[in-house]
Formats: C-alpha cells, sequence, structure tokens
C-alpha cells in the first residue's frame, strides 16, 4: 500500500462497501454491528485453533496491514497535505471496517450453523 496512491475511485469503493455492511446489518434478524465487533475475538480465537476456516491468511493479512497503515506514522500521503493527507487513511479505515463486519458476519453465520444451541448476540 505505501508508496501507492489510492485514488478517489478507491476510496468511493471502500465508503461504499462500508455503507452496504452497515446497511445489512440493518435487516431483521441480521447480527448488529455491536454483535459483530464482539464476534471479532471468538473468530480470530477460531480460526487461530484451525476449527474456523472461513478467514483466510490473506484476509487476515490485508486487515492486519491496513491497520498498520493506519497507525503508522510514515504515509503515502502525509498528512499535512490539505484534506489529501487525510483522505488515504479514510480509505483504508473504511477498507478495513468494512473487511472486519462483512468477515464477522460470515463467521456469526458459520456459528450459529455449526454450534449447537444459541448463540448470544
Amino acid at each position: 500500500m505505501k508508496g501507492r496512491k489510492v485514488g478517489k475511485i478507491g476510496h468511493a469503493t471502500a465508503a461504499g462497501t462500508a455503507y452496504r455492511v452497515y446497511r445489512s446489518s440493518k435487516r431483521p434478524g441480521a447480527p448488529g454491528i455491536g454483535a459483530r465487533f464482539k464476534a471479532l475475538p471468538r473468530m480470530l480465537r477460531a480460526r487461530k485453533a484451525g476449527v474456523y476456516r472461513g478467514l483466510t491468511t490473506t484476509k487476515l493479512g490485508l486487515m492486519i496491514l491496513a491497520l498498520v497503515y493506519i497507525v503508522s506514522p510514515v504515509d503515502a500521503l502525509p498528512e499535512f497535505l490539505p484534506l489529501l493527507g487525510v483522505t488515504d487513511d479514510v480509505g483504508v479505515f473504511a477498507f478495513l471496517v468494512a473487511g472486519v463486519l462483512g468477515e464477522t458476519e460470515k463467521y456469526l453465520d458459520w456459528e450459529r450453523k455449526s454450534i449447537p444451541g444459541e448463540v448470544i448476540r
């Protein structure tokens, strides 16, 4: 990601994806955003234990890279550039949130189908 400019189309795509994931959380019977974030540690533990295979190494790696990019002081577009300096971080953050919410929704579906009993939301 470093050294590569993320265009307006990439940011719009990430924002659109984040909005679609948010909207899907408002469907009747769908897990809410809070339930999805609460499922994140369970999903990571299940992934680490080899029980859940829905979160691939590539997806997990991209999420980790996005998190590192956001907290890193090194930036593709420095923050001192008005508006431009923040847009790359916003785009990467939108990608990260959309990815986490989408993957946790898949995990909750898997959890509901494969673990007997009721899943607490």
